[in-house]
């Protein structure tokens, strides 16, 4: 046998599945069954497919077999699916191929409860089988291959891999069960976690196991071997929606989801007529931790007809939406369809658009229904909403109606119809205000003149806001107005007073000279009331926050971006300075070589 090492970020995750998951320690049978039906998923499509394989004999099917009376109790689950090779199974059972792996193990708190939830939306998969053994065996061989080859690990850092037999592709595994898993060499255990967790699943699930026979008197005569069909093995998505229970439709989400939690919500859609398609959508109570990386986990499945295609398609749903879990399956689409066909095929986009059509006519529904529910969705998806703003131009009018923002006004987040109807009588924009800290923004000099004639300011500290928002616009004819840039809006242009301009005019100059090209300009101030200066940025130029994101993205040739200094000419160190002899030694000594308002 060749033995191997986990990868470092396996051991981790092993050691906090073990400890945070034992509330859950069911769920690993679960997983099991889940791999299967993917295998068989995988084999079946080659048989329909490949013409290596369609002559190949195949009859899906899961079996479940358990020992309860050896001193050793075992439980095992054998199918006959696409199987593996050794390259597949260090790839499969001993790394983790996921770059984002080392910030999701970052957000894990010590808290068995809280770090469950986590380690359900990275998808435990097939480690979870050691919170119930302390050995574990996979026989295995792939489908096409002739050598099989046998996995063996305690989960305690090594796994070992040897050439094996086995009789037909597919793959076995059985579990040398420990004191927290002999519950599950039982019939009846079994039985009621696969019906509770997998009762959906496509495939026959077969349950082995020793009948107790008795007499007319009620004394045992005997046993006999038995073998139970113990799941409906009905795709969830050729039921009517009408006959499926929300139990079973959470069920259904936490297997495809690998979640220990009930989705947030759900959406079912049946389409009949020119195209016929079934979709089944879920929204995680928690976002996916991998959200915002590059290589994020797709959440959609695609099926043409139960057969199952990919679930490696980031294609099926906009970028935004890639936190929804769920199931598409065309009656129209060919079997054979590739990659590169999907990502053109016609039947598949209109697909896509009437399910984010629907997505969203969703969202609005429940924002609207139930206000409550969904702040609990802003409050992990209000970002992703955003770049929708700035990538789909043809549902923008929906997504502003959407996205929510904290403001200078209301408590919590608010929405731009909200905002529009606190505007004053007279109001000409919207206004807000970004960047990185929403504590900050809100003690921002910027805002008091907006304070002081009562004008609502709409907080915007994520990063995103400064790349959606400008490029929006306005909302419902209404014009969007940054705060931060140097047009305050129609709403302060009043109060410019040119006869202090006039005054302070000397000032100005002086400053411009002490302070050369690390301004733009200086001016004076209508936003200002208690602070004496602050940084602006010239209506034309991008913000500082936008400069520094666009260097990160690879745009280093960008102009630099130089602020305008803007002074409150009645605060009383601005009039000091009209007072006082404004000599050299003074404007570099202090006030000016400091930056004002820096």
């Amino acid at each position: 046998m060749a033995k191997h090492e986990f990868q470092t970020e396996v051991n981790q995750l092993l050691n906090l599945i073990i400890h945070s998951l034992y509330s859950h320690k069911e769920i690993f049978l679960r997983e099991l069954i889940s791999n299967s039906s993917d295998a068989l998923d995988k084999l079946k499509y080659l048989t329909l497919t490949d013409d290596a394989f369609k002559s190949m004999e195949f009859d899906p099917r899961i079996d479940i077999e358990f020992s309860e009376e050896n001193d050793k109790k075992t439980l095992t689950l054998k199918d006959n699916g696409i199987g593996m090779n050794a390259e597949d199974l260090v790839e499969s059972l001993g790394t983790i191929a996921k770059s984002g792996t080392k910030a999701f193990l970052g957000q894990l708190t010590g808290d068995a409860r809280k770090d469950s939830n986590l380690i359900g939306q990275f998808g435990v998969g097939f480690y979870s089988v050691f919170m119930v053994a302390d050995r574990v065996e996979v026989t295995t061989r792939k489908a096409g291959d002739d050598q099989a080859w046998l996995w063996e690990s305690d989960g305690q850092g090594e796994f070992e891999i040897a050439e094996t037999e086995r009789e037909q592709p597919g793959t076995t595994v059985v579990l040398y069960l420990n004191d927290e898993g002999v519950e599950y060499a039982s019939r009846w255990q079994i039985e009621q976690t696969v019906k509770k967790y997998s009762n959906h699943i496509a495939f026959p699930i077969w349950l082995h196991y020793e009948k107790t026979e008795y007499d007319d008197e009620g004394k045992e005569k005997g046993k006999t071997p038995t073998t139970e069909h113990i799941n409906d093995a009905v795709a969830l998505l050729k039921r009517s929606k009408s006959d499926i229970s929300e139990e079973e439709y959470h069920e259904f989400y936490k297997t495809l989801g690998h979640d220990t939690e009930d989705p947030l919500f759900y959406l079912h859609t049946q389409a009949e007529g020119t195209m016929e398609y079934t979709t089944l959508f879920f929204v995680p109570q928690k976002a996916p931790f991998d959200m915002y990386q590059v290589d994020y986990r797709p959440g959609v499945k695609l099926y043409v007809k139960r057969v199952f295609i990919t679930d490696d398609e980031k294609e099926l749903m906009p970028t935004y939406l890639r936190f929804v879990r769920g199931v598409i399956d065309s009656e129209d689409l060919p079997l054979n369809v590739s990659r590169e066909i999907l990502q053109q095929n016609r039947i598949l986009a209109k697909i896509k658009d009437s399910s984010v059509k629907k997505l969203l006519n969703e969202f609005t529904r429940l924002a609207q229904e139930e206000p409550e529910r969904w702040i609990e969705f802003i409050e992990q998806y209000n970002r992703p909403l955003k770049e929708g703003l700035y990538s789909d131009f043809g549902n923008r009018e929906a997504l502003m109606d959407l996205v929510r923002f904290k403001s200078t006004k209301a408590d919590g987040w608010t929405s731009l119809a909200e905002y529009k109807e606190r505007m004053l009588p007279d109001q000409k924009a919207i206004y807000y205000i970004t960047g990185d800290n929403e504590a900050t923004l809100r003690r921002s000099p910027l805002l008091e003149a907006y304070t002081r004639k009562d004008i609502e300011v709409l907080i915007m500290a994520e990063d995103v806001d400064e790349l959606v928002i400008p490029s929006v616009g306005q909302y419902k004819e209404t014009e969007l107005k940054a705060v931060n840039r140097s047009d305050a809006g129609e709403d302060l242009k009043e109060e410019k007073d040119e006869t202090k301009d006039k005054e302070l005019k000397p000032v100005i100059e002086r400053m411009k000279t002490v302070l050369g090209d690390r301004v733009k300009d200086v001016v004076t101030s209508v936003r200002l009331a208690d602070s004496p200066s602050c940084m602006v940025v010239d209506q034309n130029d991008p913000t500082m926050q936008m400069a520094q994101m666009m260097k990160a993205m690879g745009q280093a040739d960008l102009p630099e971006v130089k602020p305008i200094l803007e002074i409150n000419p009645d605060h009383a160190i601005v009039t000091h300075m009209k007072a006082l002899e404004f000599d050299e030694q003074f404007c570099d000594g202090g006030f000016l070589r400091d930056g004002v308002g820096g």
